[in-house]
């Protein structure tokens, strides 16, 4: 019987072991548990909270934003999150709205105000308020509405276009047109009022139906702390508009004067700050007026009911 050599068996048998190993390692890794798998959809991003999300111009329109939505679903091999959606506008506005109101005293125009909650239909809100008509005090103080309806049909490019109904009296239809034009454009939005077929109209337009003197601060009913700030406009002598203020029993408290910023014969502004010393609050009023030139009387004067703070 013949033998191989030694030398020629190493080979042989190196070729067979390290076959064995092979297939050892391919079972011993087919056997081992997997390492990999799903990851799961991708997180949902929150919608924003606050703010207005910003919004990037994407080259091709909707059709692009779809198939990038198409590709990212691929991608992850599940359904794409919804991009978040736009909210609500966080707002700065506040909470309540101030408006100044035109209603009418001895066939003059005279201001108040009435603070609201805030409306995006601010024109719709003070006609509404117009044609409601003054509170309690301001009835006692004298003021009226001529107003029965009033209904702003749109706002544009300035102008305001404002339907009325016929004017039971036709001598007061100047002064229902002048309390929905001062009324409404205290809102920057409005310049001119139209009424129908005639041209839009602004303040000036009726500016001969206010009275010598307005204040347009405090208003009837305002409740007031010393030193109080009064201020309007006049077209008054010289320019001198005078100031005082009085208790409930009509006892004069303080005086003041100041001057316009346009004399006799033009409308100007004026602003005077007044104090007065009072040892528990209690109805009273402020007075502005012109002195007489012949005799040095009060005359053309406006009085505002307020509720006079106590000093200290």
């Amino acid at each position: 019987m013949s033998r191989h050599p030694v030398g020629a068996a190493a080979p042989w048998r190196f070729r067979h072991l390290s076959a064995v190993a092979v297939v050892v390692l391919v079972l011993a890794v087919g056997c081992a548990p997997s390492r990999s798998g799903s990851l799961g959809p991708a997180p949902a991003v929150p919608a924003p909270t606050t703010g207005v999300p910003t919004t990037a111009a994407v080259p091709g329109g909707p059709a692009s934003v779809a198939s990038s939505a198409a590709t990212a679903t691929t991608a992850a091999g599940t359904s794409a999150p919804p991009p978040p959606s736009a909210g609500p506008v966080a707002s700065s506005r506040p909470a309540n709205l101030t408006l100044e109101l035109w209603y009418v005293r001895d066939g003059r125009l005279a201001p108040t105000r009435r603070t609201r909650p805030t409306t995006v239909a601010t024109s719709r809100l003070a006609l509404a308020e117009l044609v409601a008509g003054p509170n309690r005090a301001e009835a006692d103080a004298g003021l009226v509405t001529l107003l029965t309806a009033a209904e702003v049909s749109r706002i544009e490019a300035g102008v305001a276009t404002v339907r009325l109904p016929d004017a039971p009296d036709p001598g007061t239809a100047r002064l229902r047109e002048a309390q929905v034009v001062y009324t409404l454009t205290q809102f920057p939005t409005v310049r001119r009022v139209a009424f129908g077929t005639a041209a839009p109209a602004g303040r000036v337009d009726y500016a001969d139906l206010l009275p010598a003197i307005v204040v347009t601060h405090p208003v009837i009913g305002d409740r007031v702390t010393s030193p109080v700030t009064v201020s309007g406009s006049a077209d008054v002598f010289e320019a001198t508009v005078s100031v005082r203020v009085r208790d409930a029993t009509g006892r004069q408290l303080a005086t003041a004067f100041t001057t316009a910023t346009c004399g006799t014969g033009c409308r100007g502004g004026y602003r005077v700050t007044i104090g007065y010393r009072l040892d528990r609050e209690q109805p009273g009023t402020i007075e502005a007026y012109e002195v007489s030139a012949a005799d040095g009387s009060p005359t053309k004067l406006v009085s505002v009911p307020v509720t006079l703070a106590a000093t200290r």
